[in-house]
């Protein structure tokens, strides 16, 4: 196995999407750099709003990163999906954790929220956006399910502060009392997301799903 990981990193590498990490990453840098750069000192809440923009980003960038445009030639190949898929994750990694390393630096830490807490959030937003793009890839023949996923991951940020209860926090400011209990929340987001992640590893469906019709006999012509 380990021959094999050595044989696929490579090209793995070569396929992945750097130029939409890339991007993602250098506007991630800029949202919580713009403050330094002006010379401001940003409230507690703006700066926990820049990090919370900042890990959206990086998790839209992470969408991507099953974007694969010689898909249908590498199906047939020996090497299961799941090791491919692992493989792409585990590469980009250790950049994903060094960029947001450098993010919560460029925060000014008199202002900065608890990082342990902010990291969990962004954890369970790539972890969605990783599964988000596995669904894709497994219910369907795109070579790019970064779009429709990254997509879904956008609305679900824009519409969850609006449609969870309030008895179900997620977003709250740093100091809120239910703090606590909403980063308890984002612990059982990001254990659902990684399992959802880890359940779309295997192969793909042959098939996307579409709804079953009956397709019409020919009438028998009449004779004479």
């Amino acid at each position: 196995m380990r021959g094999v990981i050595r044989a696929l990193a490579v090209p793995v590498w070569r396929a992945l999407p750097w130029r939409t990490l890339g991007a993602a990453g250098a506007v991630g840098l800029l949202i919580p750099g713009l403050p330094r750069l002006s010379g401001a000192e940003p409230a507690d809440w703006v700066t926990l709003l820049l990090l919370r923009a900042a890990a959206l980003v990086l998790a839209l960038g992470l969408a991507f990163v099953l974007d694969d445009p010689a898909r249908h030639g590498t199906t047939p190949v020996p090497t299961g999906r799941a090791v491919r898929t692992a493989l792409r994750v585990a590469l980009v990694a250790p950049f994903a954790v060094a960029w947001w390393t450098a993010v919560l630096f460029l925060a000014p830490g008199a202002h900065r929220p608890p990082t342990g807490d902010v990291t969990l959030e962004a954890g369970a937003a790539c972890a969605l956006a990783l599964a988000l793009a596995g669904l894709a890839v497994r219910h369907s023949d795109d070579p790019h399910p970064g779009r429709p996923a990254a997509t879904a991951l956008l609305a679900a940020a824009l519409l969850a502060p609006l449609l969870l209860p309030d008895d179900w926090p997620l977003f709250v400011p740093a100091g809120d009392p239910r703090w606590a209990t909403a980063h308890d929340h984002w612990a059982w987001l990001l254990a659902a997301a990684g399992a959802v992640w880890l359940g779309t590893l295997h192969e793909p469906l042959r098939r996307p799903f579409r709804i079953p019709f009956r397709r019409r006999s020919p009438r028998p012509r009449r004779s004479g």
